[in-house]
């Protein structure tokens, strides 16, 4: 019996796990990142998980400051700091956000920091743990996204109903009125007054189709997918398309039109839709532009995106247009038209037409110098519909 109990002293002796067992089991864990800080917030041991997501080897992480794994603006506002300190005070940190990887790719990670304390309770540094989620942010971002545009959807058709219900057919309405005036009086009608009212018939005919023609536009990229053909493009030769075509209206006024983006940049896009954003954009700043101006369109390549800026040095705008220059209404979109301002219809257009191919629009503009319309498209076809901004907080628990 005695020797029984000595044997088993001995087989649970075996079995008591060592630090390089621990070790072990951290390493196996490929999906975490797993790491270690001095009291100086020095990053000093490094798990095989930690190298598999950020892309550093041990050799070559171990000795640097924390503040590596954070993005340049986390860094400027403090946030390693702020996990620190909330670790600290409150015995751990968690937080949700994005990180930098070796090769300056980003992802987004649930992370937990919390003191290492030891055997004799002093601090020995700090612990931080990192789970990659950023498949699944998309993935919510993409939901989240989807849900917004059912309700723009809705919000829209309102729009388009009140457009065809006053903006159509009241101009239809003073067609046929003209038409039956000229009908009934035409033989009694000086040449010249009748020449005036056919003149006017025709350009108000001309307009409400333009007009319908960019409702049915906006709309087919609204309900119907299969007109949506994205791939490879090159906005360059798309810029000089739309110069061509209106080169002779920019020369009435001398205005200069300048291609300044790179002939080899590509982006991921729909070329029918692109070539009409182009188009919108560039015949209202030639509209808009004074004698002598330039309207000049550049490029350039921001992480996965490339941003477009077509400048003018035209009129330019109040704060108050601007800021309601992508959410029409039915009446700005009537005012509009009747000034032949080109802003309406013809921003629904654009905007719907870039939010399909995952990209956003904005404008910058001081009244009497000019404004710039900046939009993004992706360089590369995305592995998700939709991507967002938009802030995700996740359940720690994950």
């Amino acid at each position: 019996m005695e020797n029984e109990k000595i044997n088993a002293k001995i087989l649970k002796k075996k079995y008591i796990p060592t630090a390089e067992f621990y070790s072990q089991i951290i390493d196996s864990l490929q999906d975490y990142s797993i790491f270690t800080l001095d009291n100086e917030f020095i990053i000093n041991s490094w798990s095989s998980g930690a190298a598999k997501i950020f892309g550093y080897e041990s050799d070559e992480i171990i000795g640097e400051s924390f503040d590596i794994i954070f993005t340049e603006e986390d860094i400027k506002d403090g946030i390693p700091q702020t996990e620190i300190q909330a670790a600290l005070s409150e015995g751990r940190a968690t937080d949700n956000r994005w990180h930098i990887c070796k090769d300056k790719e980003v992802f987004y990670a649930y992370g937990l920091v919390f003191p290492l304390i030891g055997v004799d309770g002093e601090r020995l540094g700090f612990v931080k743990i990192l789970r990659d989620l950023t498949e699944r942010k998309k993935s919510e971002d993409a939901i989240k996204k989807y849900v917004k545009e059912l309700e723009d959807l809705n919000a829209h058709k309102e729009n388009v109903l009140a457009i065809v219900s006053h903006d159509l057919r009241s101009p239809l309405s003073g067609i046929i009125g003209t038409a039956e005036y000229l009908k009934t009086n035409f033989d009694r009608l000086e040449s010249k007054k009748a020449k005036e009212m056919l003149d006017l018939l025709h350009k108000t005919a001309v307009d409400e189709l333009n007009m319908l023609d960019n409702l049915v536009e906006w709309a087919r990229i609204k309900y119907a997918s299969e007109v949506f053909s994205p791939t490879k493009i090159t906005p360059f030769t798309y810029v000089q398309k739309v110069f061509d075509s209106l080169r002779e209206s920019a020369s009435l006024n001398s205005i200069t039109l300048c291609n300044k983006i790179e002939a080899d940049t590509s982006v991921f896009a729909d070329g029918k839709m692109i070539l009409s954003v182009f188009q919108n954009i560039i015949s209202n700043a030639i509209k808009h532009s004074l004698p002598g101006g330039e309207i000049t369109v550049l490029a350039k390549i921001e992480t996965e995106k490339v941003i477009i800026q077509i400048k003018d040095s035209g009129i330019g705008m109040s704060k108050e247009v601007v800021e309601k220059l992508f959410t029409p209404q039915m009446s700005t979109l009537s005012k509009a038209r009747k000034d032949n301002k080109g802003a309406g219809i013809g921003l629904l257009l654009v905007k719907g037409f870039l939010e399909k191919n995952d990209g956003e629009i904005w404008v910058e503009s001081v009244e009497g110098i000019g404004s710039s319309f900046y939009f993004s498209l992706p360089l590369e076809e995305s592995l998700f519909k939709i991507n967002s901004s938009d802030k995700i907080e996740f359940d720690e628990r994950v």
